[in-house]
């Protein structure tokens, strides 16, 4: 929802029940926007800064306080807040059918579930509302606005698409094989758990672009588990990973893991790679 009409929008419809899911609608993007306001606010503050301007040279033409431009450096959202855009964020994994093949008997892979909620934990942290929605079989589109999209391409066609963008990596099945190319040296990644299942160290692919004005973040493990590896890293890398230049940005992470499982360590052994706008 959005536009200058919004507000009269909601004031004038006449059904009750949906002028209240209008005004919810509307308060979640205020607030969204709010927050967004600033942290744009403070990160203007911090490039006014670099450039030469003293703090009470900003907080001069800004009219306000030195002391409060001491308050908007501390508590505003971090920069990297933007990696995952403006908000809400739509947060999806795979849902696997029952045997009558209906909605109703959706399940899920607990890895995979352990990643979406460890992404909206960074959310919250972050003062990004989330919500949740499930990548069928067939799912091609990435649904409207920033989103996480946690899948790889042997789950949905909507995975394979967003990777083919990539102009650095690609996610291969070779001999019934998935691994990572990098694809200037044609070195591959593969999962060493899937080659022998006592060695708890699995791979993982993260992108995330900037398209129409919205951001896409995408996770995918060679399995489950190196999704969560990835979440796991972005968790503790996420302010030296975001560059606000960046349009596309991909990297192949490592993770290891114990029996539950759970990760233990995660690092970077490929990337990242960046275009730049």
């Amino acid at each position: 929802m959005d536009g200058a009409n919004e507000f009269d929008e909601v004031r004038s419809d006449p059904d009750p029940v949906r002028r209240g899911q209008l005004a919810t609608e509307l308060i979640t993007l205020y607030q969204q926007r709010a927050t967004e306001l600033a942290r744009l606010r403070r990160e203007a503050i911090e490039e006014a800064h670099r450039t030469g301007l003293s703090y009470t040279e900003i907080a001069e033409r800004l009219g306000i306080t030195k002391g409060r431009i001491s308050q908007i450096r501390t508590n505003a959202p971090p920069p990297e807040r933007a990696f995952f855009g403006v908000g809400r964020v739509a947060v999806g994994i795979p849902g696997q059918a029952g045997a009558e093949d209906e909605r109703e008997h959706l399940h899920f892979d607990v890895s995979y579930q352990a990643t979406q909620e460890r992404v909206e934990v960074d959310l919250a942290r972050l003062s990004l509302a989330s919500t949740r929605f499930e990548i069928d079989s067939d799912t091609e589109q990435v649904p409207a606005g920033d989103a996480v999209v946690i899948c790889g391409p042997d789950s949905a066609p909507v995975a394979e698409s967003l990777l083919a963008a990539d102009e650095s990596l690609s996610f291969e099945n070779i001999d019934g094989t998935w691994c990572l190319i990098e694809k200037s040296s044609g070195r591959r990644y593969s999962s060493p758990f899937r080659a022998d299942l006592t060695n708890r160290i699995d791979i993982g692919y993260l992108g995330r672009r900037v398209e129409d004005g919205r951001v896409i973040v995408q996770i995918a493990g060679v399995t489950s588990i190196g999704s969560m590896g990835v979440a796991h890293w972005l968790t503790g890398n996420l302010s030296e990973l975001y560059e606000p230049s960046a349009e596309f940005t991909s990297a192949v992470i490592e993770c290891d893991f114990d029996t539950e499982p759970s990760i233990t360590g995660s690092r970077i052994v490929a990337g990242p790679f960046t275009t730049r706008e």
